[in-house]
């Protein structure tokens, strides 16, 4: 071997030695009782996210809808499943956009936001109906189909048979457009995305809107205010505002919403508007529930009895607040479904609080309940006089938690209204009659003739007043007991009050004492007989 044939098989070896190491390091080694198998190899990178937007079919619209308005055709042609050469291609994306911004309806947060759709046909489940168009051959539906090029991720596109419907559409509006008398510039220049003259419009429809309801507003007042006066017999009328503010704002939001889905404006607008108009509708109805709340609570206060009017008023007042927050509650939830949050979670964390909430005031709850259910049985009015176990005096306040008692004394008990639902009350001024019967015990040495006067002085003597009730009147000899001779006497007394019986009765107790002296005979006094024993002898003394 020469040295050049050395050098070059030396040089040689050394190149395939350099080219061999990165393949060896490549080769997964051997596994051996001593080191362990190499790793598995690394998972497949996952597919990116289209970066036009169009995984969802919400964001196939959004995406269109936005390059379109921009003016960037080149882009919007992306989103259409068609094979035809770019220009025509472009074309035809300004033609799609052309009629979608002005006759699609704007239900863009409707749209299903998922990869695979809301798969509503199951026989297309890669088809998705985004909306209807109206055009001169009928209502054309705005389909968008699921396609998948090469290994990238499946994305939604305009199919190629809404596509092949549009030209007639487009038509259409250009027509529609040119019979509007617009000013080119008005209908091309724009501000803050809107065209100028649907900044006129708006602007236009919703003062004509105003002052159509204010016109509305006062031509009811003047029918209204003569009909009220003829039906209930009042000088005042009610008023001019016959529409309250609520009821203007629901009247522009329904006409305004009918109105512009009408008009040939852009879908941006539509959009805008329908949210807001979606908004004002709950806004409105929900006002009006409080006004109605409000008005159903005066109409209650005009019937309540002057004597319990505090503790109604109080109960009243509790119930309208109640209702209100119902109502704000339910035009809260209303308005997250509307705008696409789900408030399962808002309304099972507040179920959840609740309970919380009714455990630890467990007792107060039982106490507002009973006091209402005092005040709709009217088992108790403030000034009646009552007893209820150990307390007695009359009623000064019931509130919803307890009920104010002044007692005799002049001090103030407060007794909570659930102990009071579940005591026996015993009402004294309830009473239609007194029961006039006093205790008349005759000495022993009474004569039956003496005895004969008095009963028979008695029962005239009550039956000759007219303030003692007719038929009431009971006097008997009763018994002869341990130290007296007792006479049963009973009649029943009307009295304005407790007070006015007292002060009859005690004219009728003089007139007893009479008819006792009268008859030779006086009242018993308690006496008992001491016997005595002796050596033998018994005395008496």
């Amino acid at each position: 071997m020469t040295p050049s044939s050395g050098c070059r098989w030396l040089a040689g070896a050394f190149l395939a030695c350099a080219l061999s190491a990165p393949a060896a390091a490549q080769t997964a080694p051997k596994a051996t009782a001593s080191q362990p198998a190499a790793a598995a190899p690394a998972t497949a990178p996952a597919i990116p996210p289209d970066i036009l937007g169009r995984s969802t079919p919400r964001g196939t619209v959004l995406g269109f809808l936005t390059a379109g308005r921009k003016g960037d055709i080149a882009v919007a042609r992306q989103f259409l499943n068609t094979t035809l050469p770019e220009p025509a291609a472009q074309e035809l994306a300004h033609e799609l956009f052309a009629v979608l911004d002005v006759r699609l309806p704007p239900r863009l947060t409707l749209l299903n936001d998922t990869p695979e759709g809301s798969r509503a046909n199951p026989l297309a489940p890669d088809e998705e109906v985004v909306g209807t168009v109206e055009g001169p051959n009928g209502p054309l539906d705005v389909v968008l189909q699921r396609v998948t090029r090469g290994r990238a991720a499946p994305i939604w596109l305009f199919a190629q048979a809404t596509l092949d419907g549009i030209a007639p559409v487009y038509d259409d509006v250009v027509q529609q457009r040119a019979r509007l008398f617009v000013p080119r510039f008005m209908y091309e220049s724009r501000v803050a995305s809107l065209r100028l003259t649907e900044w006129a419009v708006m602007l236009l429809a919703l003062t004509s809107l105003y002052l159509a309801t204010v016109v509305l507003n006062r031509l009811l007042a003047a029918v209204v205010a003569p009909l009220w006066r003829r039906l209930f017999r009042q000088p005042q009328t009610t008023g001019r505002n016959v529409l309250p503010v609520p009821a203007r704002l629901l009247i522009i939001t329904i006409v305004s919403r009918w109105t512009f889905e009408r008009l040939p404006v852009s879908l941006l607008l539509r959009q805008h508007l329908a949210n807001l108009a979606a908004l004002a509708l709950i806004v409105s109805v929900a006002w009006l529930w409080i006004l109605l709340n409000g008005a159903i609570e005066r109409r209650l206060v005009g019937r309540v009895a002057r004597a319990n009017m505090a503790a109604t008023l109080s109960l009243l007042r509790v119930a309208r607040r109640l209702a209100d927050a119902l109502v704000i509650f339910l035009a809260v939830i209303v308005t997250l479904r509307h705008y696409g949050v789900d408030p399962t979670p808002v309304l099972a964390g507040l179920g959840v609080g609740g309970l919380a909430i009714a455990l630890a005031a467990q007792r107060t709850l039982e106490n507002v309940i009973a006091g209402a259910s005092l005040i709709f049985d009217q088992a108790l009015r403030v000034g009646d006089v009552l007893k209820i176990g150990e307390i007695s005096g009359t009623v000064d306040h019931i509130g919803l938690r307890s009920t104010r008692i002044r007692t005799p004394d002049r001090t103030v008990v407060s007794v909570p209204n659930g102990q009071i639902a579940n005591m026996s009350l015993e009402i004294l001024s309830a009473r239609d009659t007194f029961w006039f019967r006093p205790a008349v015990a005759l000495r022993y040495d009474t004569t039956a003739a003496q005895l004969r006067a008095v009963i028979d002085g008695l029962q005239a003597m009550l039956a000759s007043r007219d303030f003692v009730e007719r038929g009431s009147v009971r006097v008997r000899f009763l018994r002869m007991a341990a130290s007296s001779l007792d006479v049963d006497v009973s009649a029943y007394v009307n009295a304005r009050d407790w007070s006015h019986f007292l002060e009859l009765q005690e004219t009728l107790l003089f007139q007893v004492m009479e008819i006792i002296s009268a008859a030779g005979t006086g009242v018993a006094l308690p006496s008992q007989t001491l016997y005595l024993r002796r050596e033998g002898v018994a005395e008496s003394a």
